[in-house]
């Protein structure tokens, strides 16, 4: 897992190293930002449900299509932990792989799509911050086995 706290991902002490204070304001107008973030990932969760519903569809170059999604997955996969969402940055990667491995999108790929856009959905919507504990483990689990479902059977 990377990284996900700005604390963490910066030197302390020593040569280089980021004045304590500086990195305090930092985390404060990180979580500052929070509520906004909640708006942000809420308007980016939308634009992969158009592209869902665009390869749904056929409407539009699918390729296009799946880059789109996959940059919009891939900035909620960024944004998520530092706004202590760290599910939402587990979902994004995982849906950012899934992304990289279809090459021409079928029912299936979309359905997998949707299932992890929902699973995200959920997150925001239950306001589920950090890991989740044992209903974060269940999330996933089950989305996983969701998945792995559907391959078997697609």
């Amino acid at each position: 897992m990377p990284k996900t706290h700005l604390a963490d991902k910066v030197e302390k002490g020593g040569p280089g190293a980021v004045n304590l204070e500086a990195l305090e304001r930092a985390e404060q107008v990180i979580a500052d930002l929070s509520d906004d973030y909640l708006g942000w990932v809420k308007e980016d969760m939308d634009r992969i449900q158009s592209g869902i519903d665009k390869l749904k569809s056929g409407d539009g170059d699918a390729k296009e299509l799946l880059d789109s999604i996959f940059q919009t997955s891939h900035d909620i996969k960024g944004q998520g932990g530092s706004f202590g969402y760290d599910l939402m940055t587990t979902v994004g990667n995982d849906l950012c792989r899934f992304v990289e491995q279809i090459k021409e999108p079928t029912q299936k790929d979309t359905n997998i799509l949707q299932l992890h856009l929902d699973t995200m959905r959920l997150i925001i919507n239950q306001k589920i911050k950090g890991d989740g504990g044992d209903l974060g483990e269940k999330l996933l689990s089950g989305l996983d086995l969701v998945i792995q479902k559907a391959i078997r059977e697609g």
